[in-house]
């Protein structure tokens, strides 16, 4: 478990404590530095950030409660383990958001929305160069979040928070980032282009030939089973 500078929330409100360390938990889980397996002890986690039990208590909770860890026993907090029926059920659902949501960012985007997305293409780029995991999983996620908001439909963006961090999660199993960086430039143009029906055909592809490769990655398989 990597360790990070304490948080020095000794004035903070007990809720502001909490999120920052549900955020810190959250992101070393995403960002592969908490592994499946690891176990999350409430002493050494406080010890460690600088504050209470109390509020990191609180964030395995929220944890529990986002899919990111589970109880093995009432004492025992670990990292969840991916199954294949996880990984199933939440690529079903952005498939059904994504694709839904690119055909409206091609009837939907601006001169603006689009220059954003191409702005992060060109970060998405030089980090792939870089081969920086942790930024290239940032952009991405962003470069999504980006086209559910072009979108224009607030429900697709409040159904799609739940599991948010988890398809983060997911999407830094996938290590095959120029192809990955290819396929978002043939989405962005698509959307670019104002029609819908190319859009949601480009995203379907995209969620599919990332679903493949996030299971070679976590199962060494191609399809994934579903129990």
């Amino acid at each position: 478990m990597t360790k990070i500078e304490p948080l020095g929330a000794e004035r903070e409100p007990l809720g502001a404590v909490r999120e920052r360390v549900l955020a810190a938990l959250r992101q070393e889980i995403i960002a592969g530095r908490l592994r499946p397996g690891d176990r999350l002890v409430e002493r050494e986690l406080a010890e460690r950030f600088g504050v209470s039990r109390v509020p990191v208590r609180e964030a395995i909770r929220a944890l529990v409660a986002e899919g990111f860890v589970h109880f093995e026993t009432p004492r025992r907090t670990v990292v969840r383990r991916l199954t294949p029926t996880d990984v199933a059920e939440l690529f079903e659902l952005r498939e059904a958001l994504e694709v839904y949501a690119a055909g409206l960012a091609a009837a939907r985007a601006t001169p603006r929305d689009l220059a954003e997305l191409a702005d992060l293409l060109d970060r998405a780029a030089t980090a792939t160069r870089a081969d920086d995991a942790e930024a290239i999983t940032d952009i991405n996620t962003r470069f999504h979040d980006r086209i559910l908001a072009m979108a224009g439909n607030s429900l697709l963006i409040s159904v799609m928070e739940p599991v948010d961090g988890r398809l983060r999660w997911l999407t830094r199993q996938n290590e095959e980032w120029p192809q990955l960086l290819t396929e978002h430039h043939e989405l962005y143009e698509s959307i670019a282009s104002g029609d819908p029906e190319r859009a949601r055909a480009h995203a379907l592809a995209h969620v599919q030939a990332n679903y493949r490769s996030t299971v070679r990655h976590l199962f060494g398989e191609t399809e994934t089973p579903r129990a």
